[in-house]
């Protein structure tokens, strides 16, 4: 059975309670025919116009506009020239914020995400939010602006993650100048080895005890 996409009232929230509990939530993606899912362990939450490492506290321009569009809508961009993220638009229309969706555990269309991505290791499929939208297919040009409650690309309801299984971080590859380089912005599945950046986790755990 189809999983149920997340209406846009669940995005119409403040960011962080989004990203909390997106996790264990399932995102799936339909390409020329094939549909890949994966249940989602790791997001970060970007706040608005006074977090220094949200696009748009730089206001609203061409590339960051899509950032103040309705909730649940995808926020697509490209990061080096070479890779893109997924985002989905969080709290009302007009409030620029969005949950970067940063890993998920590979669930269908396996086969399809190891020939896109053309790695040796099943562990690096989706262990980052450049490497995921490469198994998923996710592009700017095919889903930027588009919905995540319907269609082809779709946030769905998972198997909601507890407390105790969750951790809180900063979040990762912030400029260490940034101001906002040290918010506790970044939840994670503890115990999941397709979190990203595992050795600065396994160490802010550590720290963490």
């Amino acid at each position: 059975m189809r999983p149920r996409a997340f209406g846009a009232e669940f995005y119409d929230r403040d960011t962080e309670h989004v990203a909390r509990e997106l996790l264990g939530g399932v995102l799936e993606c339909t390409v020329d025919g094939v549909t890949c899912r994966g249940r989602i362990v790791e997001t970060e939450a970007y706040v608005g116009e006074h977090d220094a490492a949200c696009h748009a506290s730089v206001g609203r321009t061409a590339r960051t506009a899509g950032l103040f569009g309705p909730p649940g809508s995808a926020y697509v961009y490209l990061i080096y020239g070479m890779y893109w993220c997924a985002n989905v638009v969080t709290r009302a229309e007009g409030l620029a914020s969005a949950v970067l969706l940063r890993a998920v555990e590979p669930l269908d269309g396996v086969d399809v995400m190891r020939r896109r991505r053309g790695v040796r290791r099943d562990l690096d499929l989706t262990s980052g939010p450049g490497k995921l939208c490469d198994a998923f297919a996710i592009t700017g040009p095919r889903f930027h602006g588009a919905s995540f409650t319907r269609g082809a690309l779709r946030l769905c309801e998972g198997t909601p993650v507890p407390d105790a299984a969750v951790a809180v971080t900063p979040r990762v590859g912030i400029n260490a100048k940034n101001s906002a380089v040290d918010w506790p912005l970044r939840w994670i599945v503890r115990d999941s080895p397709w979190v990203s950046a595992r050795s600065d986790t396994r160490r802010w755990l550590n720290a963490a005890r």
